[in-house]
């Protein structure tokens, strides 16, 4: 039985400003064998195990294979990689002469990795390189694969934007730009590097945006960069996922280290914590590496090679925890992980929300527990006004840790 989809989406009217939405874009859809996908490119998704679209790939790949600019606005962990790889591998496919024909923009280096690692997975030709263009990395090799014709260029602002100040990179031959992630890049400092990079490709081109809120600067890059769009909204984008439980609780701040270690000794799969600092992150992974517990950690002190590493080895089942601060919140994408940790209350509230689409990742469940002082109680407020959200509480006290899981137990119970 085909599942009716219902989307609602916008058209921008003109380049000036973007219309309010029009109405609802029924899609049926339940197997990606229903878009008119090339073989090849099928037979990749079928050895993938790729056979059921989520969401936003239903919503946004049938318009991005016409050639339509799709402005999408999605929670993380919807599955947006999938829905603009499969286009590019489509006129990848089609593509003649050499060099770059798809860029994709994304903000981290993490982030890339594993943009480049999908389209590696689904490609359906040696011949469509790819070239990853990141900061902390060997930049020799990144500009020898354009230089031998990769295909697709997937990259970071900052290295692309110094590539071009050189001269090092051309983008001319450019005919697919996806901005991914835009929000976030904005939330760096990024809208000059985007506006440049931009102003090197030609105008006739196909634009496709993602980014989880659609407000102030995002607009305007919208306006700017894409024409008449396909807008695309799947649910609720500043909410955390319905697949993830959200659970408080209230304990002391030197408390906090050893509620961590009891969770871990009560709940089974793989822990995300997300601390405030870096040191903090060092200080909480070698807490738990002296407990017996296999941990490691990630921020922005570590070489990419320490960072690559300490992804890897969480993403294989090596280290249980992964002990992160916020340069890992939009960078990772690991199936497996049951709960994230909020051991440090994020910043903002969509930080919440990209911390907690760590885990319930593609339709799975998951848990995110929120570590909250006396001191943090008004954030904490706040973050649920914000987001429109009530987390289930726990009082820990003295850490009364049978208290605790009487709690937990009545609560899964329920």
């Amino acid at each position: 039985m085909r599942k009716s989809l219902r989307v609602r989406f916008r058209l921008q009217a003109s380049q000036s400003r973007l219309a309010e939405p029009t109405g609802i874009l029924t899609i049926l859809t339940t197997l990606f064998s229903q878009f008119e996908l090339s073989a090849p490119l099928m037979a990749r998704l079928d050895a993938n195990k790729f056979e059921t679209p989520t969401p936003v790939q239903a919503a946004a790949i049938p318009p991005a294979l016409l050639g339509k600019d799709v402005l999408a606005t999605a929670q993380t962990g919807t599955g947006k990689t999938l829905s603009f790889l499969i286009p590019i591998i489509e006129q990848l496919q089609k593509a003649e002469g050499r060099g770059a024909h798809a860029l994709i923009v994304l903000p981290t280096r993490e982030l890339a990795m594993q943009v480049e690692k999908a389209f590696r997975t689904i490609r359906t030709s040696s011949a469509q390189t790819v070239a990853l263009v990141v900061g902390g990395m060997s930049e020799g090799a990144q500009l020898d694969t354009i230089r031998r014709g990769a295909r697709l260029i997937v990259a970071t602002p900052g290295r692309l934007e110094d590539f071009i100040k050189r001269r090092l990179v051309k983008l001319d031959g450019v005919k697919i730009l996806v901005l991914d992630e835009v929000d976030r890049m904005l939330d760096m400092g990024f809208q000059p590097a985007i506006q440049r990079i931009a102003g090197m490709l030609q105008e006739e081109r196909q634009t496709l945006c993602y980014s989880a809120t659609l407000e102030g600067s995002v607009k305007e890059v919208a306006r700017k960069y894409l024409k008449d769009p396909v807008r695309i909204e799947i649910g609720s984008v500043m909410k955390p996922t319905e697949n993830v439980e959200l659970r408080a609780f209230d304990v002391d701040a030197d408390k906090k280290q050893e509620l961590l270690e009891h969770l871990l000794g009560v709940e089974q799969g793989s822990f995300l914590v997300f601390v405030r600092t870096k040191h903090g992150a060092d200080r909480v992974a070698r807490r738990l590496t002296r407990s017996g517990h296999s941990a490691t950690q990630i921020h922005g002190d570590r070489t990419q090679s320490q960072r690559n590493q300490a992804l890897r080895s969480f993403s294989e089942g090596r280290f249980r925890v992964l002990v992160a601060t916020d340069v890992a919140a939009r960078g990772i994408d690991v199936a497996h992980i049951a709960h994230v940790i909020n051991y440090d209350l994020p910043k903002v509230p969509e930080d919440f929300v990209h911390r907690v689409g760590r885990t319930g990742r593609a339709s799975a469940k998951g848990v995110a527990s929120t570590f909250t002082s006396p001191a943090e109680r008004g954030d904490l407020k706040r973050i649920e006004r914000s987001l429109q959200i009530t987390m289930k509480r726990f009082k820990v006290r003295a850490i009364d840790m049978d208290a605790v899981n009487d709690k937990l137990a009545a609560e899964n119970a329920a």
